[in-house]
């Protein structure tokens, strides 16, 4: 069997093999993509990919090899993530590459770095509090940085992320963007995989969510994100939260939320002086 009909035959074993709800919730989004002599699987979110690898995958794998006749390597990668064109798997990933792969899993741009961050007057208190949360996690809980469009927010939180990453290669790690996990909340609700989603999510050593204001309006969100937050702080995860205003000036946001953002420590990210 080519590889091009690989796919086709596996979709039909999987719904053979499952419910019609865990065929369409799971394994129907997926896509399939060739890269040299390896696969590439792309799944539309992070919560699906993982979801994906920790029950699917192997078996995937199982029918691969015997349709093929052969076991061929497998990457597995979310749709947003494809921004250049898929390049084969390597044989053996070198160190490095295992680095970036374990950035590609928590969602963080390996780029976003202290280094690389650009630091001023108006931004060291922020990078000073980031600083000292990648480096002694938990000792500002949450870290709520807010400020206006462009002035290294994403950047600031994901070299947090990268900074945990490199001292501590075991540490679950997630980068969100608040729309992303509102849409997972969505898929959780229609597809009844609560359970599954609040696993997952509840398993990570350190939740980095981006533009929290997205939340407003949306009280099944926020629902949840409050059991969440609370599960994680009362385990001494970190938890960082970006906002493009004062916590106290989000509107649509329910006071509950509001009252726990002010448990750590706010800083704001101020546009440089000209």
């Amino acid at each position: 069997m080519s590889t091009a009909s690989f796919w086709p035959s596996c979709l039909e074993a999987f719904r053979r093999e499952l419910t019609p709800q865990q065929f369409n919730t799971w394994i129907r989004p997926l896509r399939l993509e060739h890269a040299g002599d390896g696969l590439v699987l792309i799944a539309p979110n992070r919560f699906v990919l993982q979801w994906v690898k920790e029950r699917f995958v192997a078996r995937i794998e199982e029918l691969a090899t015997a349709a093929l006749g052969r076991a061929p390597r497998m990457a597995l990668v979310v749709a947003e993530e494809l921004v250049r064109p898929l390049a084969a798997p390597p044989a053996t990933a070198p160190v490095a590459a295992q680095g970036g792969r374990r950035s590609e899993q928590a969602s963080l741009n390996p780029g976003f770095t202290f280094a690389a961050f650009v630091a001023g007057k108006a931004n060291q208190l922020a990078r000073a509090a980031g600083l000292q949360v990648a480096e002694h996690p938990t000792s500002y809980n949450p870290l709520f940085v807010y400020g206006g469009v462009g002035l290294g927010k994403t950047h600031l939180i994901q070299a947090i992320g990268n900074h945990i990453l490199d001292t501590s290669a075991d540490a679950k790690i997630r980068y969100i963007h608040a729309e992303t996990y509102v849409s997972d909340v969505v898929r959780a609700y229609q597809h009844k995989a609560f359970d599954d989603f609040k696993r997952y999510y509840r398993s990570l050593d350190l939740l980095l969510i981006d533009d929290i204001q997205f939340f407003g309006g949306k009280s099944r969100t926020q629902e949840e994100f409050f059991y969440l937050f609370n599960t994680l702080i009362e385990a001494h995860k970190q938890v960082v939260i970006t906002c493009d205003t004062y916590p106290k000036e989000i509107t649509g946001i329910e006071e509950r939320l509001i009252s726990r953002f002010g448990w750590g420590l706010t800083v704001a990210l101020e546009p440089p002086e000209l």
